[in-house]
């Protein structure tokens, strides 16, 4: 049982979940964006993309989810605005317009990787990205005609270079 009383996935599950999530965050990567698994070591206060594994059995909708997150600092600026009644401040209109700003663009690199990704219908996650698996995994009929290219070279384990 999870935390909230719902049955957890099982461990083959989880481990299929949790490879999905590693290419995602590796496409993510490959586009030149900061991406991580949440929950790994660092990926509390960090901007950019944070993959989320759900952990229940039966999931509503998709197994992985994708949220932008901005600069911790406008973060808490957002937060300050809130608490102090104030919704009309440019702070914290920021971090939910960057957020459906880069919903669209992360949707749009995912599905050029072979992954299938939607936005997510939902007024409580409105700037969240749904993904459903990898292309690959669709029999051929269902498949779309598009064919994305392999990746060139994968990064080294130091991460992408960038040479000026």
């Amino acid at each position: 049982m999870s935390e909230y009383g719902f049955v957890s996935a099982t461990d083959e599950v989880l481990s299929v979940r949790h490879d999905l999530a590693e290419r995602v965050v590796a496409a993510l990567q490959r586009a030149g964006l900061p991406a991580c698994i949440e929950g790994e070591l660092g990926s509390r206060d960090r901007a950019g993309a944070r993959v989320e594994v759900q952990p229940d059995a039966e999931t509503g909708s998709a197994a992985v989810s994708v949220f932008w997150g901005c600069d911790p600092a406008m973060v808490q600026a957002a937060l300050n605005s809130l608490q102090a009644g104030r919704t009309d401040t440019p702070a914290f209109r920021y971090a939910g317009t960057m957020g459906l700003h880069m919903q669209s663009a992360m949707i749009k690199i995912l599905l050029s990787s072979g992954i299938i990704a939607t936005l997510e219908d939902d007024t409580m996650n409105p700037d969240a990205v749904l993904v459903f698996g990898m292309m690959s995994d669709l029999p051929p009929a269902l498949r779309p005609a598009f064919v994305p290219p392999e990746p060139a070279d994968q990064p080294s384990a130091d991460g992408p270079s960038c040479a000026v």
